[in-house]
């Protein structure tokens, strides 16, 4: 099992954040390499569906989802149901410093191509870490400049 887990602190409030983050058409402004849709239901609650695709051009690998929670704007939990990805994913807003947020995103995934997959998770637990954390900082951007534009 891959365990990730990255906070971040943003100067948005936990509103805005959760609003930019679940927006699944928007992901790719913040999200590394990720285009996300809506597959079925809303987008917006328990049972609805979501496509990633993660990579370059044509090459890489799509996430299917299923949101299994959903608590506007505090949390948004997703079953991973696909070939490549699979586990529970979870971001968690939490009010922050001054008026701010507290975006926690965490993964707890099986790992892809079995026992292949496992002698390959001291190097792609960093690689994982590392996607998340960049991920995170760009959303903040994103939320801390579309929030003072709203201001």
């Amino acid at each position: 099992m891959i365990e990730l887990t990255e906070t971040m602190e943003v100067a948005a409030s936990p509103e805005r954040v959760f609003a930019v983050l679940a927006d699944w058409e928007r992901q790719h402004e913040w999200m590394l390499l990720t285009r996300a849709r809506v597959t079925h239901g809303d987008g917006r609650g328990a049972g609805s569906g979501i496509t990633a695709f993660t990579g370059i051009g044509p090459v890489g690998f799509h996430d299917t989802m299923e949101i299994t929670r959903w608590e506007p704007p505090h949390t948004v939990e997703v079953r991973h149901t696909g070939r490549v990805v699979r586990g529970t994913g979870a971001f968690r807003v939490r009010p922050g410093p001054g008026g701010g947020a507290t975006v926690r995103w965490e993964e707890h995934l099986e790992p892809p191509f079995g026992p292949l997959g496992r002698l390959g998770l001291p190097v792609a637990g960093p690689v994982f870490t590392a996607f998340l954390r960049l991920s995170l900082r760009r959303l903040a951007r994103l939320c801390e400049r579309t929030g003072a534009a709203a201001r």
